[in-house]
């Protein structure tokens, strides 16, 4: 069973037509009602209900898939595993330079004074 009052298909069809009008109009919504006599408090109640009246037609339009094409990720080369004395994990390559290595070492496992 509904309740309220049962919808009046004119006025539903007078508020379609001035809320189509108003967007091309390019006014703004005080504008627009002052021009065609009409109150803003109605404006804004009659497009927020012929908004929710639609809304659930929007909602029920199918779902389109797009296929969707993965290129296989690279395998991760070979990795060296360093665990340095504050508990730190460093993850190298095998192509990083040894020097970088002894460097990058000494940076982390600096102790400061």
């Amino acid at each position: 069973m509904s309740q309220g009052k049962p919808r009046d298909p004119h006025k539903e069809q007078f508020w379609r037509a001035h809320l189509t009008r108003w967007q091309h109009s390019g006014l703004s919504i005080r504008a627009y009602c002052s021009r065609h006599h009409l109150a803003q408090p109605s404006f804004y109640h009659w497009r927020r209900t012929l908004a929710q009246r639609t809304a659930p037609a929007a909602a029920s339009t199918p779902l389109t898939f797009v296929p969707l094409h993965l290129a296989p990720s690279p395998q991760p080369g070979p990795v060296l595993e360093v665990v340095l004395r504050n508990g730190r994990l460093l993850r190298l390559t095998p192509e990083v330079p040894v020097a970088v290595v002894r460097n990058l070492l000494a940076a982390l496992e600096d102790r400061p004074c």
